[in-house]
């Protein structure tokens, strides 16, 4: 199958996946924030992904080859096997909330949320246009080189970055402040992911651990 197939099946099979996580817990389709939040995931994944299938396929073809099996270190697998639950949880009971109403959010905060977690999905993706080994899987390729321009100027995992903002939308724009409760586990894994594809980093790409002097910071400037 084609790069560009494989594009559209993702995108028709995500429309599926996020109208069965959201619109059956919800018990009703009249849900405008579930909406909203599809329609802001499909502009701020397929439009990069579109690009990227125009100028480097190579470089998409990177970004879909994700999930546990992608994995070659165990601990690795480990993170993707948890982050492959808890984002469909976080949805799935943000849904819920909704609907019983256990912690009402204004859509003013809703809207909020829809526009935080399409910063994050951006900068995700714009990381893998700015480097197009950034993969969704913890590797090293030949001729790979260390990228320390851009965002990678500022922390170095700015893809990351983009994660944790999305994570902390997702729930506010589906209406829920309990599913906030997401960004505790979900740091933690990112945690964990990030020491150890520092580690391979460290003994697998040449130059990485002086890009480490150069850029101290992981996620947060001054902080980690």
């Amino acid at each position: 199958m084609t790069t560009a197939l494989r594009t559209s099946a993702y995108a028709i099979v995500g429309f599926a996946a996020f109208g069965a996580m959201l619109f059956w817990p919800a018990g009703t389709f009249n849900y405008w924030q579930a909406w909203l939040f599809i329609a802001v995931w499909t502009v701020c994944t397929l439009t990069p992904s579109i690009y990227l299938l125009r100028t480097n396929p190579e470089a998409l073809e990177r970004r879909m080859h994700a999930g546990p099996k992608a994995e070659s270190r165990p601990t690795q697998k480990a993170v993707i096997t948890l982050a492959f639950l808890l984002v469909p949880a976080v949805m799935v009971f943000s849904a819920f909330d909704h609907r019983f109403g256990w912690s009402p959010v204004p859509s003013a905060v809703s809207v909020a949320g829809a526009v935080l977690m399409g910063i994050g999905l951006v900068v995700t993706q714009l990381v893998v246009i700015q480097n197009s080994y950034a993969a969704a899987n913890v590797t090293v390729e030949a001729q790979q080189e260390v990228v320390s321009t851009g965002m990678y100027g500022i922390v170095r995992h700015p893809m990351y970055v983009g994660t944790v903002i999305m994570m902390a939308g997702i729930p506010l724009a589906l209406g829920s402040y309990w599913g906030l409760l997401i960004l505790a586990p979900g740091i933690a894994l990112l945690a964990v992911r990030i020491l150890d594809e520092e580690k391979m980093l460290r003994q697998n790409l040449d130059g990485y651990d002086e890009y480490t002097q150069e850029v101290r910071y992981r996620l947060v400037p001054g902080v980690w």
